[in-house]
């Protein structure tokens, strides 16, 4: 007989991150799935960020008294159960009706930071009052930049402690599936709504009663008559803006009293110098392969960027991770915690929040399985030695 996976829509028969991302394209309709799922140009960089790893296998150690693991680990100054953060995704109100406020809740019940997007369809003051969670607010630098010392000061007045800056979408990735699928911005091609019709619960839980989600955090900087999903599309677009530069994280980092983390960084010269400025945190990634293609992938550059970062910030990882295996090769490596990003997207698309805490569950469990195997009873004494590089020998 053959092997086949899972082909049903029960999230709770998921046996990995794959399976949920089966039920997810069963559930969405396809210029939602695609919206999710789709990369840059040819889509190489989104290819080599699932090969890379690949790249690095294991060394188990056997005999090694292995006792109950340890997981947890303390991030920016907290500690959590899991080397994980649920990182920012944007319009997740498009998967399912409040989509963020449901991932943020997985969050806090996984004891995991939760970071909300600047195009959240969520508040951010609503994320803050999630009970128990660590809310961390990620932001971009528009043209406009009295809005952004607007935000900065509405997330400082929420009680946002942290704020994640994102530095690889200055100038908007070429997303050609996205493209394919919507005559103009948010508007769906007529072969896509009528694939559309086939999804009658999504449409059910999104769409009514109040049509497509609105944005929630962008306030002035949507002109008149630019309130509707359609108008913000094109003004975010208008509004990135290419001149970004570190005189810009220096302003944000004199002006933040709080924590503050750099996204979207993948030379190693520049996570040092992120270092040198004074952020709590860089992480390195490709946008998950979103943005520029041909692009290197994050653990490709991680071994590098922990030897000149050193111990002056954390140091974090996105893009491509499906798997606790590749989790814990990152670690071993230097990171401090991985960022999900579809992965979790994955889980709330098949089941909601009871979907992501299923992810969740999942990575917990293969996490805590390959460090057994691997000889190791804490998270914080994985390091290089687990790993042989496969292409050198």
């Amino acid at each position: 007989m053959k092997r086949r996976p899972y082909t049903g829509t029960d999230y709770q028969r998921a046996l990995n991150i794959a399976d949920l991302e089966r039920i997810a394209r069963r559930r969405l309709p396809n210029f939602v799935f695609e919206y999710l799922q789709g990369g840059a140009d040819d889509e190489r960089t989104l290819r080599r960020n699932r090969e890379v790893f690949d790249d690095y296998l294991f060394e188990p150690r056997t005999l090694t008294r292995v006792g109950p693991r340890e997981l947890s680990t303390t991030l920016l100054g907290q500690r959590h159960a899991l080397p994980l953060v649920i990182g920012p995704t944007g319009y997740n109100g498009m998967l399912t009706r409040h989509g963020d406020i449901k991932l943020a809740t997985a969050a806090s019940g996984a004891n995991i930071p939760f970071v909300l997007s600047n195009v959240a369809t969520t508040s951010l003051e609503d994320i803050a009052a999630v009970e128990g969670l660590n809310a961390w607010m990620q932001i971009y630098f528009y043209r406009d930049r009295d809005y952004v010392r607007k935000l900065v000061d509405r997330c400082q007045t929420a009680g946002y402690e942290t704020l994640v800056v994102t530095t690889d979408s200055a100038i908007y990735g070429n997303r050609e599936w996205d493209l394919r699928n919507f005559r103009k911005p948010m508007q769906p091609t007529l072969r896509n709504l009528a694939h559309l019709l086939t999804r009658p619960r999504w449409i059910a839980d999104v769409l009514i009663p109040d049509g497509m989600p609105a944005f929630k955090n962008l306030g002035d900087l949507l002109p008149p008559g630019k309130q509707s999903v359609q108008g913000a599309s094109a003004v975010i677009g208008q509004q990135l803006d290419p001149t970004l530069n570190w005189d810009d994280i220096a302003w944000l980092r004199d002006r933040w009293p709080g924590k503050l983390i750099v996204k979207g960084i993948l030379s190693p010269d520049e996570a040092a110098q992120a270092a040198t400025l004074g952020v709590d945190a860089v992480v390195l990634s490709n946008h998950g392969g979103r943005q520029l293609d041909h692009a290197r992938s994050p653990f490709e550059v991680l071994p590098e960027a922990k030897a000149r970062v050193g111990q002056r910030c954390q140091l974090f990882i996105d893009s491509g991770f499906r798997r606790g295996t590749e989790v814990v090769k990152a670690l071993a490596l230097g990171a401090d915690a991985v960022w999900l990003g579809r992965t979790t997207l994955y889980g709330l698309a098949a089941g909601g929040q009871a979907g992501v805490e299923h992810a969740l569950e999942i990575l917990q469990g293969e996490i805590d399985r390959t460090i057994g195997l691997l000889g190791v009873d804490r998270i914080a004494d994985l390091d290089a030695s687990a790993l042989v590089n496969s292409r050198r020998g």
